[in-house]
């Protein structure tokens, strides 16, 4: 099962992306914390690879992250392309 995520990672990631440690609503923030579920989810499948409940939450925030990413790309398309380069998610 994978573990759940800490209070403080959580702030320090919005501090990163989202501009302040409260500022949870932010876009950046949120795809960034998506993404970093993603990575960890990723690494407990590929040692776990029959755990399908898993698997499906993957694959939930793989789509939440993808219509996040669309919105900002068609809210601001430089942002966007920041926070890919940031986040290394597109080659």
């Amino acid at each position: 099962m994978p573990e759940y995520l800490p209070k403080e990672k959580i702030e320090e990631i919005f501090q990163e992306y989202g501009g302040d440690a409260r500022n949870t609503g932010s876009i950046e923030g949120q795809i960034a914390l998506f993404t970093y579920r993603i990575q960890n989810l990723s690494k407990h499948l590929h040692e776990n690879k029959k755990d399908h409940a898993c698997r499906r939450a993957l694959l939930n925030l793989v789509g939440k992250r993808k219509r996040l990413l669309r919105y900002l790309s068609r809210k601001d398309i430089n942002a966007y392309r920041e926070l890919i380069k940031k986040l290394n998610i597109r080659g």
